[in-house]
């Protein structure tokens, strides 16, 4: 190696860099701090064909379709207490584009009470509210 920059020292600086375009962004607002929904909003969903190919059976044609994976990943979520608002909330809009249908998104999180306990079944239900309320107003 020719250059004589430390390789920690040259991740600091891309990253402040980084750091530097989050308010151009808007998930960074130096005076108001980090706001997830804001960075949250700059990852669209996916689209269903795109899900099908990556997580779904396209190359395993006796596999489980993206939205029995995607049901499955968000009931794993809510095993863990649906702490990660924003991976809750992201697998519900997935999953939905996916096919899933409010009922069977609430099936999941509601059989998820008896598995991972009722407080963490409530609060994953209340994000995937939150999604489907969303969703309503922009139809």
């Amino acid at each position: 190696m020719t250059d004589d920059t430390n390789p920690f020292t040259a991740m600091m600086a891309q990253m402040q860099e980084l750091a530097k375009a989050f308010p151009q962004m808007g998930a960074f607002d130096p005076a108001k701090g980090f706001d997830p929904k804001a960075m949250e909003a700059m990852w669209p969903t996916m689209p269903k064909e795109v899900m099908e190919a990556w997580f779904g059976n396209a190359l395993n044609e006796n596999g489980l379709d993206a939205k029995t994976r995607l049901l499955i990943t968000l009931a794993g979520l809510t095993m863990q207490g649906a702490q990660a608002d924003v991976a809750v909330r992201q697998t519900v809009r997935h999953a939905r584009e996916a096919g899933a249908t409010d009922q069977q998104i609430s099936e999941t999180l509601g059989m998820m009470a008896v598995f991972a306990g009722v407080p963490a079944m409530t609060r994953a239900m209340e994000l995937a509210q939150e999604v489907m309320a969303d969703s309503e107003d922009k139809t």
